[in-house]
């Protein structure tokens, strides 16, 4: 028979003591798992980390994919909605197949300039608009972070100065029925291609172009594989910075406002840092041997505008937002 003597017993009582505490305060850590497309040494990542995950602070454990290495691109919906998936950020034509509706924020040229889309997304005027994506897909909607404004980037020195002029190019755009669309609209030949394939497809010669923001042109080095970047502007991008519903419910009201104020905070640092960048990279591309110009863009808006409003896309936008976006 073993004897354990008093001061032993009393240190395993404590050991065992602390254990069951550690093991309490691990139980309560809420764990986020986060997929992105966008690689880890991407600043988009970098701010990330910083600004929502660092924010989140003790009691949680935000646990980040980049590289689309957790899941492909467009797939992330229907992860975060069989709760195989706690957080991502979202396009908007991710949830076009089932809320419909919501083509109406991957209209190319619906927002004036920056000021106009973060003014818009501080109104009131989409409240509908997001409970309806809320209801029908179960996300929650925590911010809308600025991504960038897309421009066509593309080999050879064709000049482009109206849509007429993309006639025929190979255009990638992300897959999807809203952005082929997208690529449809702006003239030219759209071809789907995931994000991470776009580099050597540019330089095998598959595709002719693509678009993206300038941001993302120097983290992807598409500069090196191309010859131009022409500034149409087409789209001033937003994410949609989002959590499952099944994620969000199982979070109490404290730390439900601790998620909501974090992202926000990862939201105004995207904006600030994306806006920061492309007051830059005009000349940096052009220090890079590209040829960096503006076409006619009214003749670009004026063009795109009129496919969407006579498209199969402007019969689902819902009454009266379109409206209170151009009044703001």
């Amino acid at each position: 028979m073993s004897i354990i003597h008093k001061g032993t017993a009393s240190a395993l009582v404590l050991a065992l003591a602390a254990g069951m505490s550690a093991s309490a305060v691990s139980a309560e850590t809420v764990e986020i798992i986060y997929s992105d497309t966008v690689q880890e040494s991407d600043r988009r990542s970098t701010l990330l980390r910083e600004n929502f995950g660092d924010c989140l602070g003790e009691g949680f454990e935000f646990s980040p994919y980049f590289g689309a290495t957790l899941f492909k691109q467009g797939t992330e919906l229907t992860a975060m909605q069989r709760a195989n998936l706690d957080m991502a950020n979202l396009a908007i034509f991710d949830f076009y197949n089932q809320v419909p509706s919501t083509s109406i924020l991957g209209t190319a040229y619906l927002w004036r300039d920056y000021e106009h889309m973060r003014a818009t997304f501080n109104s009131d005027v989409l409240d509908s608009l997001i409970d309806e994506m809320e209801d029908a897909t179960g996300i929650k909607v925590l911010a809308w972070p600025y991504i960038g404004t897309r421009h066509v980037n593309i080999r050879g020195d064709r000049k482009v100065m109206t849509p007429a002029d993309l006639d025929g190019i190979k255009l990638r755009m992300p897959g999807g029925e809203g952005w082929q669309f997208v690529g449809e609209a702006l003239g030219a030949n759209p071809t789907p291609l995931a994000f991470t394939e776009v580099y050597t497809a540019l330089q095998t010669g598959a595709i002719d172009g693509q678009d993206n923001p300038l941001t993302a042109n120097k983290q992807m080095k598409f500069h090196e594989v191309t010859d131009q970047i022409i500034l149409t502007g087409h789209l001033i991008a937003s994410n949609v910075f989002s959590m499952s519903e099944s994620k969000w419910d199982s979070l109490d009201e404290a730390q439900q406002a601790k998620v909501q104020e974090c992202a926000i905070s990862f939201q105004d640092a995207m904006d600030a840092d994306t806006i920061s960048q492309e007051s830059q990279l005009v000349d940096f591309f052009k220090g890079e041997g590209l040829e960096v110009y503006e076409p006619d863009k009214e003749a670009f808006r004026t063009h795109v505008l009129e496919v969407f409003q006579n498209s199969r896309f402007s019969e689902l936008w819902p009454d009266g937002v379109l409206d209170g976006i151009n009044g703001l």
